[in-house]
């Protein structure tokens, strides 16, 4: 009797539990894996005028594989990565440090910081491209004052690239800075008083305390991170005039899938740019799984 009783306690607790999950559930498959799946089909595929396609087999992938354009989105997204990818994990846990210390006025500063997360990407870009701007942009004109020359901020091949990545740096140091800053707070006070007490100073107390118990959110920190850099989209699409020369040295993978699926109307070959860049992602995410063993501390 009182394992029938506790049968039916757990079928119910089981029936309420899928029930609660039904709704993520349902938005994930249709809003997610669905997509997903239709787009990775897409891509043996290619478009053949009014909406119809045919089945071409892997000749997009081989496309792929020499297309000097794909190389060097490739190359523009992993500078984008190399560089921004460290920038915005140490300042973001920089500035979570100082804002998890008793400062006055630290609610404002950390709203401040937080700006950029709720502001209208469409507004960032057009104040970044007036701050950028080669004639009367800010940036130029405080260089100026120095006795220094900007360049071309968002047209010169060469720096474009590093524009974007400045404004990438920018918008996402908020967000971890929260993340790091709820991590920082789960720390025992008793940790840092005994160190004080043993005299060890600010510096080894943030390598000895605070870097290995804040391990577990500087590793979601450094997945996210690798994911929105390899998936940079918007600040180059908002930035970068389609017909500027630096488009060639700006433009991410994620961008030239957007210029083959919408403007060139070339779906099939998009949707294998996207798989590759899915492919990418997945063999990194699949890595940093492996590897978070040897120095993430739970």
């Amino acid at each position: 009797m009182k394992n029938r009783m506790l049968g039916n306690y757990q079928k119910d607790h089981l029936f309420w539990g899928y029930l609660f999950i039904l709704p993520t559930a349902v938005g994930l498959i249709l809003l997610n894996i669905w997509p997903a799946i239709q787009t990775i089909i897409l891509s043996f595929q290619r478009t053949i005028g009014f909406g119809n396609t045919e089945w071409i087999g892997l000749a997009n992938y081989q496309k792929l594989l020499t297309d000097r354009e794909v190389l060097q989105s490739l190359i523009n997204t992993l500078i984008y990565a190399v560089v921004s990818i460290p920038s915005i994990i140490v300042l973001s846990l920089l500035v979570a440090v100082l804002m998890n210390k008793k400062i006055k006025g630290v609610s404002i500063y950390r709203t401040i910081y937080f700006l950029p997360v709720v502001a209208a990407p469409s507004a960032v870009a057009m104040i970044w491209r007036w701050m950028f701007n080669d004639d009367y942009g800010l940036v130029n004109e405080l260089l100026s004052k120095i006795g220094l020359t900007g360049p071309a901020w968002l047209s010169d091949p060469n720096v474009a690239i590093y524009s974007v990545i400045i404004v990438g740096i920018w918008s996402a140091i908020g967000y971890n800075m929260v993340l790091f800053l709820a991590g920082l707070q789960e720390i025992p006070k008793d940790y840092y008083e005994a160190a004080d007490i043993d005299g060890a100073s600010l510096w080894q107390q943030f390598f000895q305390i605070t870097l290995p118990l804040v391990t577990p959110t500087l590793f979601f920190v450094v997945v996210t991170t690798v994911i929105n850099a390899f998936q940079v989209f918007d600040v180059i699409f908002m930035m970068i005039a389609p017909s500027s020369e630096a488009m060639l040295k700006t433009q991410s993978l994620a961008y030239l899938f957007y210029k083959h699926s919408f403007i060139l109307n070339d779906k099939g070959y998009g949707s294998a740019i996207v798989v590759f860049l899915l492919g990418i992602i997945l063999l990194i995410t699949a890595l940093q799984m492996k590897l978070q063993k040897k120095w993430v501390n739970y």
